[in-house]
């Protein structure tokens, strides 16, 4: 009976990240990196290797609102512009009580 010893060179040593996030967040990255080309664990490699490399976090610098909030929006500049639905500056509890109980 022999004993035979196999060595095994691992060139690309991997690792399994565990991350907690919503799971509609992460249905949604995957689908948008498979649109781009990417699965997730692809863009996910990527942004590591960029915060290694560049030891620094970004984030897009132009925020862009979504189309509800823009609709939100609108609706109170267009209030404020026909001077409806606002109330006068309100400076302490007891004004913002009574205020809240007037309505």
């Amino acid at each position: 009976m022999g004993l035979t010893v196999v060595y095994t060179l691992v060139r690309d040593m991997k690792t399994v990240i565990n991350i907690k996030t919503d799971r509609e967040v992460k249905e949604k990255a995957q689908k948008v990196a498979s649109d781009l080309g990417f699965s997730l664990s692809a863009v996910v490699n990527a942004y590591l290797k960029q915060l290694v490399r560049n030891k620094e976090v970004y984030f897009g610098v132009i925020p862009t609102m979504s189309s509800e909030l823009e609709k939100l929006l609108g609706g109170i500049e267009k209030d404020i512009s026909q001077k409806k639905n606002l109330s006068r500056g309100l400076s302490s509890k007891k004004e913002i009580g009574e205020h809240l109980d007037s309505l």
